[in-house]
């Protein structure tokens, strides 16, 4: 597994929280995840998902990702 620690901006709430949470629990190959407001830390096997779709996925529910 590798660990990934990401910014977000744009999060200001639990239910932006919950957005997060949700779109990676929606990857296939994401181990385990921890969300607060602005910022994610999220264990993941390189070999089923990549950052960038990690990152992506985080993007669609309208948040901008920096790592």
């Amino acid at each position: 597994m590798t660990n990934l620690t990401l910014s977000i901006t744009g999060m200001n709430c639990g239910h932006c929280v919950k957005a997060v949470q949700q779109a990676l629990c929606g990857l296939s190959g994401v181990g385990s995840h921890e969300v607060v407001v602005g910022s994610a830390k999220v264990s993941f096997d390189e070999t089923r998902v990549s950052p960038e779709a990690i990152c992506k996925a985080i993007e669609e529910e309208g948040f901008r990702v920096a790592p």
